[in-house]
């Protein structure tokens, strides 16, 4: 089984979309993507700097259009028997899924991150990466600091997420054997601080066809996989405000005997966990469209 991922929020960088944007019909196919999450997603993926497109409302649904547009330039896209995507990610899993249409992915994703903006804005808080360390130790280091454990990545990597004051307590005194990195995001995402922003897409969301998925999909509450394609859609509004588990969906590709995984753009932060947590996996990272070839041969080999 070769199994497809979508990456999360952080992954963009400035002018990444540019190559993409070569192929035949790419950028007409931006422009509608951009029309339905309204936002610029042609100019921010090829002009704009990293603060800008470091912007909730931006960043969201420009990887989720990414994501889509390299999951559209794969020939051998049929022969993927699974996917699953990374927080935002989900949008473009339920897409390649077809449970949603690409425009309800789109245009739910764009209030999505409109919304979690929002929320961003009412509190001073913020994210950091801990790695390293015994899990259940950093555990209950975040819950000594009132921080929440909102992405188990796996690999050794779980993301905290709270009030900045209690951030930098966690970073000036780290659990054993862990570095405290600072991420680059405006708020406390998947925590309670989001609630606001799970209303706000549960009401948008209603109004969505959900189609049940044509392959497997693994959803992040739990690593499971979902065969409703509603119930995947409300998991997908209550995980704005729930963990992350990132390191359940890549247990659950083990158990599912996964033969190799394609990271589609913007791609790199996927495969690296899975080169650590999924040893002998191969993964192939689509970051341009000169990568697409090394994930046609991986679906489907030459001698197969």
């Amino acid at each position: 089984m070769i199994i497809a991922v979508f990456p999360g929020q952080g992954s963009q960088s400035p002018g990444f979309l540019a190559p993409w944007l070569e192929l035949d019909g790419a950028a007409d196919r931006l422009a509608q993507y951009s029309e339905w999450a309204e936002v610029d997603l042609v100019a921010a993926g090829t002009e704009w700097d990293a603060d800008a497109i470091r912007d909730t409302k931006v960043a969201q649904p420009l990887i989720v259009a990414a994501s889509l547009l390299s999951w559209n330039a794969l020939s051998t896209k049929d022969d993927i028997a699974g996917v699953a995507g990374h927080s935002v990610g989900e949008f473009a899993a339920a897409a390649a899924a077809g449970i949603l249409s690409e425009e309800d992915a789109l245009r739910l994703v764009g209030i999505r991150g409109r919304a979690m903006a929002e929320a961003a804005a009412a509190e001073q808080t913020g994210m950091s990466a801990v790695i390293g360390g015994d899990q259940d130790a950093v555990v209950t280091r975040l819950s000594d600091l009132g921080l929440t454990p909102a992405n188990y990545n796996g690999a050794g990597q779980i993301v905290a997420a709270g009030a900045l004051d209690a951030l930098g307590a966690l970073a000036a005194e780290p659990p054993a054997a862990t570095r405290v990195i600072p991420l680059q995001v405006a708020g406390a995402f998947h925590t309670s601080y989001m609630a606001p922003a799970v209303e706000t897409l549960r009401a948008a969301a209603a109004d969505a066809a959900a189609t049940d998925p044509s392959v497997t999909i693994w959803t992040n509450r739990d690593g499971s996989s979902v065969t409703d394609g509603r119930s995947f859609v409300d998991a997908l509004v209550a995980q704005v405000a729930s963990p992350v588990r990132w390191d359940l969906c890549m247990a659950a590709f083990a158990d599912a005997g996964a033969d190799g995984l394609v990271e589609f753009a913007p791609a790199g932060t996927l495969t690296g966990l899975a080169k650590r947590a999924l040893r002998g996996t191969p993964a192939v990272a689509v970051k341009t469209p000169e990568h697409l070839a090394a994930a046609d041969a991986l679906v489907r080999p030459a001698d197969a």
